[in-house]
This record gives structure tokens, C-alpha cells and sequence, in this order.
């Protein structure tokens, strides 16, 4: 199985902190938010991790390569070699698409995403429905300023309250829910096609609109879950309380 990891932001929110050190490397109770992503995922079942890197590129492409070990292959796609910023998440995937061998459904998880959700059963998910999704994405039930809208069948809608903003992909088919997205999704191999452009977009822009094309775009229920952004220096402390309280190793 192959995955990605998306670790090229710069993390402005964490300054001082990120201005000599990458977001994916800070350090969480003993271990980097890389090495905790990476290990997550090998333990899903990934043999090939493709990791993103813009900001600290060197830095991050070094750990990275440190991470692999017999049985876990990894390539680093370096977007800061070409592209003077980072290019979002959409950009980023269409940046390594051909490092992919897309033979089979592929996770995407952002690097300062840390949650004990069991990442195989998000996979095993979309797998037994494969050939309907284009994608599932990892939801939790809270409050955000950016909101998915979705049914049971999946994504129908996107929201951004602070900017008044809201686009539809199609009409629900019952009654739909306010979700926010958790940052990590599975994607059927297939989707790369929609990915040949290059530049910098969002990959929900994507989903979109290939949901109002007739796509189906699924979602897992994660609230159950512990989850932690570690975006913001009061996000990050919290997760290393938790994760330092629970003597947590991977």
C-alpha cells in the first residue's frame, strides 16, 4: 500500500518554534510528528510513504529518508527545488503524482494531524466499496469556521463562515451534517487523472467538484477518536500532555 504524507507547510502559527525547525519535525513527547504519521501508517500497512517537503526542505527530506527501513520504501517529493511556496495540498498531490505507482487505493495524511483512530479501518472502508469512491475522507462532528456538508452518501457541500462563502456540489439525498475534515483521507487511484494540472489549490476544491460531476466522495466518522491539529502552540502543548500522559510510542 502506498501513502503520502503532506509536511511542506511552514507553520506560521507556530513561530518562534517553526522559524529553524519544519512543522512535521517538532518534537511530541519524544518523537517527531513525522516519525508518529510515518509509524501510523506503516502500521496500517503502507510499504511505500511519499513525503512532501518545501519548508526546511533538506531538513525534512533527511528525516524522512531516516524513516525508511527494509520493507518501507521512501521517496520525498521536494516542491521547494521548483515552486517558491508551498503548493496546498491539491498542488502538492498533483507535484508527486508520478511518483505513485497507483496500483491500488493510497492514503493522503497531513503531517500535523495525530490521532489513535485504527488508520486500517478507514482503509478497509473505502476498499470494500472501492470501485463507488473516489475518496474517503476522515470526518469528526465539532465546531469549525469551514465546514464540509455532507449525507450518507458523502460530501454535498463546503461552507466558510469567516469569508460568508458557500459552494454546492448536489443536492442531498436526505438529511445532511456539519462536519469538519480531520486531514487524513484514502483516494482510489483512479483520481489521479484529475490531478495532471500543476500549481497550488486546495485538494477539497478538487473533491468539489468532482462530486458535482457525480463522483462519489465517502466519509468516515472518526469522533469517536482522539484527535489533535498541532497547528497552534495551544494545539501543540495539548497534544503533548496527552500524548506524554499516556506514554504514547507511536
Amino acid at each position: 500500500m502506498e501513502a503520502m504524507i503532506l509536511a511542506a507547510g511552514e507553520g506560521r502559527r507556530l513561530l518562534p518554534i517553526t522559524r529553524d525547525t519544519p512543522k512535521a519535525l517538532v518534537d511530541i513527547a519524544g518523537r517527531t510528528a513525522l516519525s508518529r504519521v510515518f509509524t501510523a501508517l506503516e502500521g496500517a500497512g503502507a510499504d511505500h510513504i511519499i513525503v512532501n517537503a518545501h519548508h526546511h526542505g533538506a531538513l525534512v527530506e533527511q528525516a524522512a529518508r531516516d524513516l525508511a527501513h527494509e520493507g518501507v520504501r521512501v521517496t520525498v517529493s521536494r516542491e521547494d527545488l521548483e515552486q517558491a511556496a508551498p503548493l496546498d495540498t491539491g498542488g502538492a498531490l498533483a507535484f508527486a503524482r508520478e511518483s505513485f505507482d497507483a496500483k491500488a487505493p493510497f492514503f493522503l495524511h497531513n503531517a500535523d494531524i495525530l490521532t489513535d483512530l485504527p488508520l486500517s479501518r478507514v482503509y478497509e472502508a473505502h476498499a470494500e466499496d472501492e470501485k463507488d469512491r473516489l475518496a474517503t475522507l476522515v470526518v469528526t462532528r465539532r465546531e469549525t469556521s469551514r465546514p464540509l456538508v455532507v449525507d450518507a452518501e458523502g460530501l454535498c457541500a463546503r461552507r466558510n463562515r469567516t469569508d460568508g462563502w458557500e459552494v454546492v456540489a448536489r443536492h442531498p439525498a436526505g438529511p445532511t451534517t456539519e462536519v469538519g475534515f480531520a486531514g487524513i483521507h484514502v483516494l482510489s487511484p483512479r483520481i489521479l487523472r484529475y490531478f495532471q494540472k500543476r500549481g497550488t489549490y486546495s485538494i477539497i476544491d478538487v473533491y468539489v467538484r468532482l462530486a458535482a460531476a457525480g463522483g462519489r466522495i465517502a466519509c468516515f466518522d472518526a469522533t469517536d477518536y482522539a484527535w489533535h491539529d498541532i497547528g497552534t502552540p495551544e494545539r501543540l502543548e495539548a497534544a503533548r500532555r496527552t500524548l506524554s500522559d499516556e506514554g504514547e510510542g507511536g
